[in-house]
């Protein structure tokens, strides 16, 4: 096992734009560009990460991080990239980046917060999970300071959109991860009282549209939908339902009814649509594409989601509660084949389960890394590892290898 404690470079961020250079993108298949992978579904389609571990040989490397974060790693190639924050308010907002093979730090970017860091203790102001297109990697932070850096760590733009509608915060913190659809950079805002879903131009940090939102308070993630033949279609939940939105101009395609969750997000594979619905458990919608309305299979109170978004996998759907009940359902039928609840003694789950093959994995608070076989009848733990630390990011998927970050350490979990 590799550790490094790091010795980063720092580059003080300047709110201005800077000229694009034309870049080739770096993606392959197996990268994992943003949060709960590429489609934003949760499952990694191409890699094929551990499914046991073990204690002395599981970790590849680990590396030390400088500050706080709940967001997950991006992967991009053989960089792994991170956001946290550090400092007594939280006001210095970076950027990391890794070698994937051994856990490098090539490179660390520092900015200033320019809008409000307050947040609940338990979360940050590196909450939101950054994204990328292959040529850049766009950050998102509470305080509403949005940075596009190219992959070597070149400030391209900076906005804060804190000065631009000073209104859009609340007092608790915002966690909504920016997503990249249709080419476009979709971020959601929808807050107590200045909400808001936008497209913003990669190249440029200006807003191609604005849409506005519900004034509730809202830190779920827009979900996205890719049929074939079809563009890509952004669903933004809230307390009022689900609005589907086509991302290169915002018109609206169709809604769901409320109510709408406000802290796990909607998840779409090509088939059908998860919807999180508070007091009535879950719902799962037919998906005829994404511009045509969907059309709901069922609705049930023991398929829940506290914090957790729901996975699919093959023709199942998995949702694990706070409590670490894991539950199997039928796609089609909404039948609950079997539930399986993790070990008490390892704490809540605030992290959203992914898979890759046949593997659930998902993270406790109290950072236990389980790995869940689904083929079993009844579900099985094959895999347990203790990291030692607390763990309230959800896993990132690339490769052979599983990547969880903690506020201070950075893992690659594989050979």
């Amino acid at each position: 096992m590799l550790d490094h404690a790091g010795t980063f470079g720092t580059v003080r961020g300047m709110i201005r734009l800077l000229p694009l250079l034309i870049l080739p993108s770096l993606l392959t298949a197996s990268d994992w560009t943003q949060f709960r992978g590429p489609d934003a579904s949760g499952f990694a389609a191409n890699a094929k990460p551990p499914v046991t571990f073990d204690a002395a040989n599981s970790i590849a490397w680990k590396a030390a991080l400088p500050g706080r974060g709940l967001s997950s790693p991006v992967i991009v190639g053989d960089r792994i990239f991170v956001t946290a924050a550090s400092g007594p308010k939280q006001e210095t907002l970076h950027v990391l980046c890794f070698s994937a093979k051994d856990g490098k730090p090539l490179w660390d970017r520092e900015f200033r917060a320019t809008g409000r860091t307050m947040c609940h203790p338990k979360t940050c102001n590196a909450a939101p999970t950054p994204c990328s297109d292959g040529q850049r990697i766009y950050a998102l932070y509470s305080s509403n300071d949005l940075l596009c850096l190219d992959l070597d760590g070149n400030l391209k733009w900076l906005r804060g959109l804190m000065l631009d509608y000073p209104n859009a915060s609340n007092s608790l913190g915002l966690a909504s991860s920016p997503v990249i659809a249709g080419g476009v950079l979709v971020v959601q805002m929808e807050n107590d009282t200045d909400s808001f879903v936008a497209a913003i131009d990669a190249a440029t940090g200006v807003n191609k549209w604005r849409v506005p939102g519900p004034k509730n308070a809202n830190w779920s993630s827009p979900a996205i939908i890719r049929a074939d033949g079809e563009p890509d279609t952004v669903v933004i939940s809230s307390g009022d339902g689900a609005l589907a939105l086509d991302p290169q101009s915002g018109k609206e395609r169709w809604t769901l009814p409320g109510p709408g969750s406000t802290i796990p997000s909607c998840t779409a594979n090509r088939t059908h649509l998860a919807q999180p619905r508070p007091g009535k458990g879950m719902a799962v919608w037919e998906l005829k594409g994404g511009t045509t309305p969907p059309k709901m299979l069922w609705e049930s109170p023991q398929v829940g989601a506290d914090t957790s978004s729901p996975v699919f996998v093959g023709q199942r759907l998995f949702s694990v509660n706070g409590a670490g009940v894991l539950v199997c359902a039928e796609t089609e039928s909404g039948e609950r084949p079997w539930k399986l609840r993790m070990d008490e003694k390892d704490g809540k789950f605030s992290g959203s389960p992914v898979a890759a093959g046949t593997t659930v994995y998902i993270a406790s608070e109290k950072g236990v890394l389980y790995a869940v076989d689904t083929t079993a009848k009844e579900g099985a733990v094959s895999g347990k590892l203790e990291l030692g630390e607390t763990v309230l990011c959800t896993p990132s998927i690339a490769g052979d290898s599983l990547y969880v970050r903690s506020d201070g350490t950075l893992w690659r979990i594989g050979k």
